[in-house]
């Protein structure tokens, strides 16, 4: 596969694992996930949705790769995958990096400023 090919594919995985991301009820159904492997009913009881709206919701995070569903038995068990939440916070680690580097060079001009004015202040 080309890196081409590759990073295209990264950049598709990114936006559907923020796309999934975007909606609150999802959001809470991974964090449930985190704990452990919960079945659909456990996961729609602290919503006030159907059965079939929580399904909808899990295949959106199981086309993001967010979640897997497997059966054993008469269970279904859904189990959060990492993964792909690895990924968007190593993209958003990125812009952090950046917003940190602008603060220390405002912090490093505001001090000069000071410095400044207490050299003014001074003469």
């Amino acid at each position: 596969m080309s890196t081409v090919h590759e990073a295209s594919l990264k950049e598709e995985q990114l936006s559907n694992t923020f796309a999934a991301l975007a909606d609150p009820t999802r959001r809470a159904i991974l964090a449930h996930l985190a704990k452990g492997e919960a079945s659909v009913t456990e996961l729609a009881e602290p919503f006030e949705m159907s059965l079939p709206a929580i399904s909808k919701h899990l295949k959106v995070l199981e086309r993001a790769g967010l979640i897997t569903r497997s059966r054993e038995a008469q269970w279904r068990p859904c189990r959060l995958e990492a993964e792909p939440l690895k990924d968007a916070a190593n993209w958003i680690e990125q812009y952090r990096q950046f917003w940190e580097q602008s603060f220390d060079r405002l912090d490093k001009y505001l001090q000069e400023l000071q410095a400044k004015e207490q050299q003014e202040d001074k003469t």
